[in-house]
């Protein structure tokens, strides 16, 4: 059971570290380390994720900035309650390492950012369109997790895809095939201040809807037509 469960959230990705490993947190005396890895585009564009890993799998003085490295192992996310911040919690986003295996040349990154979760939606799709008309559905799926926890991933889906799950129901289970990426947004805190944030979210490039799920989703979408 632990296994299919593990099987839900699948990523691989590869890229330069970033930053030095800090300690994270302890659990059961076992010390987790932070740090993050510059993932290509083929944009040219880099995204900067964050990794988590034990120090059971690796010593952290290995994890040297400018490193190339491939990370397989499980998007994770969790709660960090900030007491010195306005807001009550933050959802944090990262990739649970499970295997790090170091490269010697980048020619070998075939594809540097992939990422597999099947999960439930937790939050009604939102649907909307960019100023240049481009569609967009947002998505909360969440993946079960061992021991009965869960991963709550925010995904994008584009074009034909957005406009068939916006119409999924809370509840419904889907699979999806896309990559991890990382974007700056900017926020305006109470006093003022304006702050540079990233954001992090699955983009979606293949969907597969469940049976009942994908039946609804037709009715519902053929109900839309003949309204």
């Amino acid at each position: 059971m632990v296994g299919n469960i593990i099987e839900n959230n699948m990523v691989t990705i590869s890229g330069k570290i970033a930053t030095e490993a800090e300690f994270s947190h302890e659990v059961y005396g076992e010390g987790f380390y932070l740090f993050s890895l510059e993932v290509p585009r083929l944009s040219e564009c880099n995204d900067i994720i964050n990794v988590t890993v034990s120090e059971r799998l690796i010593s952290k003085d290995l994890l040297e900035v400018g490193k190339l490295i491939e990370v397989e192992g499980q998007f994770r996310s969790y709660n960090n309650y900030n007491n010195n911040s306005s807001e009550t919690s933050k959802l944090i986003l990262t990739v649970f390492a499970r295997e790090i295996n170091f490269l010697d040349d980048e020619r070998k990154m075939k594809n540097p950012n992939q990422i597999y979760l099947n999960g439930f939606i937790c939050k009604k799709p939102v649907y909307r369109t960019t100023p240049f008309g481009r569609e967009i559905t947002d998505i909360l799926l969440a993946v079960n997790r061992p021991y009965n926890k869960s991963d709550y991933i925010p995904c994008i889906a584009w074009g034909r895809n957005a406009r068939y799950s916006a119409n999924l129901e809370v509840g419904d289970n889907i699979k999806i095939w896309g990559r991890i990426q990382s974007r700056e947004y900017q926020k305006k805190l109470e006093s003022g201040e304006v702050i540079t944030k990233v954001a992090y979210e699955v983009s979606v490039s293949k969907m597969e809807i469940c049976s009942e799920a994908k039946k609804r989703s037709e009715e519902n979408k053929n109900n839309d037509e003949n309204a």
